[in-house]
């Protein structure tokens, strides 16, 4: 028996993949987190143990996660996009270890590529961006905005929607130029997506109607966004 931790994916109940998706269907219980999709937790069998981890804390969820290792049941643990990025799957996965419990790190697509995709936007394209700096904006008072300022290609900004305008106002203060293009990709890949396009300096007012989850895409990639939506000009993207 075995406790899996199941990346879910980003939104859309159909792109967890096809491991994931058996899983669910077979276990003996279930911990998932509040974003993800109601049809993937339907999908758990009739007499299956279903937990929303909503109101516990992530040291009851180890503990948890522990316990029933520990009875023999075969555990899915949900989590929205990939366990390991920014999900806190490493944390899970080690209180696993230490208490010798047998766990399966099942990936998932991560908002990191698929909600910007899903806007239209590729976070790395020839000529604009070969390199990829992800952040979580969860807390901004800890985000190094000189480093961030400085670095080269696309920066994608977790959990940062709350914080926007004073993330946008750390980078340009630290010399991002005002103009760079941005966007915030709100409930990504879903039937709910939204989309606010706006330079970084203006970011925050066009995006202010948005709601979590989002995703904060800044760089010159955004502009093929709009390129995309012209077929005309598509022919530019391969020059």
């Amino acid at each position: 028996m075995t406790v899996h931790l199941v990346g879910a994916g980003p939104g859309d109940p159909g792109l967890i993949t096809a491991r994931g998706l058996d899983l669910i269907r077979t276990c003996d219980a279930l911990v998932y987190d509040r974003l993800v999709a109601r049809e993937l937790v339907d999908e758990a069998p009739a007499g299956a143990i279903r937990i929303s981890r909503e109101s516990l804390s992530q040291d009851e969820i180890d503990e948890l996660l522990v316990a029933w290792g520990r009875r023999r049941l075969e555990v899915v643990r949900l989590k929205g996009g990939d366990p390991f990025v920014f999900g806190r799957g490493g944390e899970e996965a080690l209180a696993l270890a230490r208490a010798g419990i047998p766990f399966e790190v099942v990936p998932g697509i991560s908002s990191l590529a698929a909600v910007p995709a899903a806007a239209g936007i590729p976070i790395t394209h020839r000529g604009l961006a070969s390199q990829v700096t992800a952040v979580s904006g969860h807390d901004d008072a800890t985000l190094d905005y000189e480093w961030l300022a400085r670095s080269r290609g696309t920066i994608i900004v977790f959990m940062g929607l709350e914080r926007l305008g004073a993330i946008a106002n750390g980078l340009v203060g630290a010399g991002k130029d005002a103009a760079t293009p941005a966007a915030v990709v709100a409930r990504g890949t879903t039937d709910e997506q939204r989309v606010a396009v706006a330079s970084l300096a203006t970011i925050a007012e066009a995006a202010r109607k948005l709601e979590s989850p989002a995703l904060l895409v800044v760089g010159d990639v955004v502009r093929v966004r709009s390129l995309l939506a012209e077929p005309a000009t598509r022919e530019l993207l391969s020059a």
